[in-house]
């Protein structure tokens, strides 16, 4: 794909041609629900819906935008018992127990965070409360990068999935020790802290959300035990057949204060990994081999994108506009965002307060709060075309995450999860964790949110002020 050169006047690509769609009655859904589904859902054909039954909310007059559908245009969208119940150009709005106008407005399906830590007290203060990354912040399904292992995987099920409103997912830690106080103690970290056996079986045990392996390749790491504990996770994966997601960009602080060059990293991390494995942290400011200290992005990256390795941008305080410049002239997109989102960089761990990663503040500290949408804000000011942002936090993660078939998609009979946005016009400021500042003419703020069809509360302290909701 070709990268338009950042800038802070951003032109949306055009809508593409109104699709008429159909709507399927519930009752006739209903009577079909045995037979096979294409993975996205599809939206049906219609002009106006008229059906006898009520349908408990219809957001009207909003531009809904699906893009594993390839649909984009101003439709109203019918929901009843939790469930997306038509799509058309009119239902009428006595049809409907409710109505939302949402004119102006994106319908999308509901946002999908690819990278999130939530494994809230277990994980101490690198762990957020899973709905407020989620369903209060305006995003539907959130994965958690490494928190729970083979030893507290049924925890994270008992005290966070099942309680929270959000759909929540995980891509389980690689080590025994998991993700406790974000990875603050290094050798719990080492091959010794990995065992395949059980971590196959605690992930076998939790398939519907297990989704993935989370495991570390950064130069601390290296100069201790080289690349073992990513060839223990490779194992670990293929025995899963599930990706491993790697982090990438320094963590811990070199042994003996050996000089290593991070490009050796990647030099024997690339041959290692399949396709489907995912590299998080692209467009880090962090030394990690990625981009070099003059700039240039390692060949192998090209190799390893060839072979299908996928690029999450994993924003957090690793975010650089500049590293991000450099990797989007290079011709490499990342294929999903994910926030990133922990304690220590959205101010409940102070600047100059946090952790200490070998007598050092926590890498990770970072004072003004963000969210996705903010990450999402970025991309378009980086020149990424508004049609591929909106991919990159709907079917791309589900497909990422291996979840087509559940999130990601608006199509009747699908479940109700939607994201409704704002896309704000006017001139702003967004600040990078190095203080670069880049000027852009548009933001996404969420509107709305529904998960499985209840409207959700936009109350989260994670949002900035501008990305709230006005009382």
């Amino acid at each position: 794909m070709t990268v338009p050169k950042p800038s802070g006047k951003l032109k949306t690509r055009p809508s593409k041609p109104a699709l008429r769609l159909r709507a399927r009655a519930p009752a006739r859904a209903a009577s079909r629900k045995t037979k096979a589904r294409k993975p996205a859902g599809r939206a049906r054909s219609a002009g106006t819906v008229h059906v006898l039954s009520r349908f408990d909310l219809v957001l009207k007059n909003g531009r809904v935008v699906d893009p594993a559908n390839g649909l984009d245009g101003v439709r109203d969208l019918a929901i009843k018992d939790g469930k997306i119940a038509a799509i058309a150009t009119k239902i009428p709005a006595d049809r409907a127990k409710k109505t939302r106008d949402v004119s102006g407005l994106l319908v999308l399906p509901g946002l999908v965070d690819t990278h999130g830590h939530i494994f809230e007290y277990i994980s101490g203060d690198f762990g957020l409360n899973a709905d407020e990354v989620g369903v209060h912040s305006g995003v539907t399904t959130v994965c958690d990068q490494g928190g729970p292992s083979a030893l507290t995987i049924n925890g994270f099920r008992k005290f966070i999935v099942e309680p929270s409103a959000t759909n929540v997912k995980c891509f389980i830690s690689a080590y025994l020790a998991g993700g406790l106080h974000g990875h603050r103690y290094v050798q719990l970290y080492g091959p010794s802290g990995v065992n395949v056996d059980a971590t196959v079986n605690a992930a076998q045990k939790n398939r519907d959300i297990v989704r993935g392996i989370k495991v570390h390749a950064e130069v601390g790491g290296y100069t201790r035990w080289r690349l073992e504990v990513i060839k223990l996770a490779k194992e670990i994966s293929r025995r899963l057949d599930l990706p491993i997601y790697i982090h990438l960009g320094r963590m811990w602080p070199n042994v003996d204060e050996k000089d290593v060059d991070p490009g050796l990293v990647i030099d024997e991390l690339v041959p290692l990994l399949d396709k489907g494995d995912i590299i998080a942290h692209p467009f880090t400011h962090r030394p990690a081999g990625f981009v070099s200290a003059s700039g240039e992005i390692h060949p192998l990256i090209f190799k390893a994108l060839e072979r299908g390795v996928r690029l999450d941008v994993g924003h957090g305080s690793h975010f650089s506009f500049q590293a991000a410049q450099i990797v989007l002239k290079a011709g490499i997109v990342p294929f999903t965002l994910g926030s990133d989102l922990h304690g220590n960089n959205v101010g409940k761990v102070r600047v100059g307060e946090g952790p200490a990663y070998g007598g050092e503040t926590s890498p990770f500290a970072y004072s003004p709060t963000f969210s996705l949408y903010t990450g999402m804000s970025e991309m378009l000011a980086l020149g990424l075309p508004e049609a591929h942002v909106l991919k990159m936090v709907t079917s791309n993660a589900a497909e990422l995450l291996g979840m087509a078939g559940e999130v990601g998609s608006l199509g009747v009979g699908r479940t109700a999860d939607i994201s409704v946005v704002e896309i704000r016009k006017g001139k702003f400021t967004l600040t990078d964790r190095s203080n670069v500042s880049v000027k852009t003419d548009k933001l996404f703020r969420p509107v709305l949110a529904l998960r499985r069809g209840v409207e959700m509360t936009l109350g989260s302290p994670l949002l900035p002020e501008r990305e709230r909701v006005a009382a």
